[in-house]
């Protein structure tokens, strides 16, 4: 089995995992409680009045007379089998439903207006974490046990200690002016300002980057320990590797045995994991939206589950899952072109 076949079936092996993926999900928004219409008429019920008779009363009536109703409304009533079918085919995949919080919009209108933050935050961070890590990774290995190395690994651990909420609020606290006396260099939170998006182009890239920059700090200090660690350790076991000391004995320097050889096969653990990393460029960080009042797609599914909107849920699932799978199968990718020592059969 050659590169091609084996990238095939793995493509052809992501349907039936979306498909196994999407049906789990929404079996249980069914049969779970607490969907839409048991909030419906909770929402009916406490609208009843009338004293304590009366409102039970009402709220029996409520009960029995308007649930097989809301049902209905929803598509609860249909079998199981066929509330999926209508999902996937009829409504795209749920990017055509309405949203259960939001009547008058789609789940695809409601994440079209989100996506692209959560795309910018996620992109930088992306970008900021490899272009950092990577590097500063490689540095920590081949000064191993110098005081550069010790230092670094200070500021390193203490850093994946931190919670990146924490981080955020303590960086929010000293840099957005929210105490008395200290810097207010940074926005309290946003994405951007009505002036500059008013203003457009040039004005509104240097606008978001200013609002990004704490939110982006805080996200990526857990990442970037994690990444640093993981770089200096995986060149550091490569560099003590018989194939490595074969290039020594062979007369080539030591930088060519390092940067030729040792680097590439070193970066195996690093390209595994960009199929998560995608996953989050999409998905967005709930805990780091909400506290930066950033409108991306994290604070969407925080607000679609404390709501029970199904609807957008489930949408946002279908974007997470095929990006998620579509990033491990990039992953596999990068596998094959750094190792070539892997067999497909």
């Amino acid at each position: 089995m050659n590169r091609l076949q084996y990238l095939l079936r793995r493509l052809m092996l992501l349907v039936p995992t979306f498909f196994g993926i999407t049906i789990a999900c929404f079996l249980l928004t069914r049969l779970l409680p607490g969907g839409p219409v048991d909030l419906k008429l909770a929402q009916m019920r406490g609208m009843g009045g009338g004293g304590e008779a009366g409102g039970g009363a009402n709220a029996a009536l409520i009960s029995e007379g308007m649930k097989k109703e809301l049902e209905k409304q929803f598509g609860f009533d249909q079998p199981m089998w066929k509330q999926y079918v209508t999902w996937a085919f009829r409504d795209g995949l749920g990017m055509k439903m309405k949203s259960y919080e939001y009547p008058d919009r789609t789940a695809w209108e409601l994440i079209r207006r989100r996506l692209p933050v959560s795309l910018w935050f996620g992109i930088v961070s992306f970008l900021m974490s490899y272009l950092v890590c990577i590097p500063l990774g490689i540095a920590k290995a081949l000064r191993h046990g110098t005081p550069f190395d010790f230092a670094s690994s200070i500021i390193v651990f203490s850093a994946y200690a931190i919670p990146s909420f924490a981080v955020g609020m303590i960086l929010k606290m000293c840099l957005s002016g929210t105490v008395d006396g200290l810097w207010d260099i940074f926005p309290i939170g946003g994405f951007e300002s009505d002036a500059a998006a008013a203003a457009g182009g040039w004005t509104l890239f240097c606008d978001r980057a200013y609002h990004m920059v704490l939110p982006v700090i805080a996200y990526v200090m857990t990442s970037f320990a994690l990444l640093t660690i993981m770089m200096k350790n995986s060149l550091m076991e490569q560099m003590s590797a018989d194939y490595v000391r074969t290039v020594l004995a062979k007369g080539a320097k030591r930088s060519r045995a390092i940067w030729c050889h040792a680097l590439r096969n070193a970066l195996i653990p690093i390209a595994t994991g960009f199929g998560g990393v995608l996953g989050v460029l999409f998905a967005g960080s709930m805990i780091i939206e909400t506290l930066f009042e950033i409108p991306g797609m994290g604070q969407l599914s925080l607000n679609a589950l404390v709501g029970h909107d199904y609807a957008v849920f489930m949408a946002m699932l279908v974007m997470t899952a095929s990006i998620q799978l579509l990033g491990n199968l990039i992953s596999d990718f990068c596998y094959m072109l750094i190792d070539p020592r892997i067999h497909f059969d």
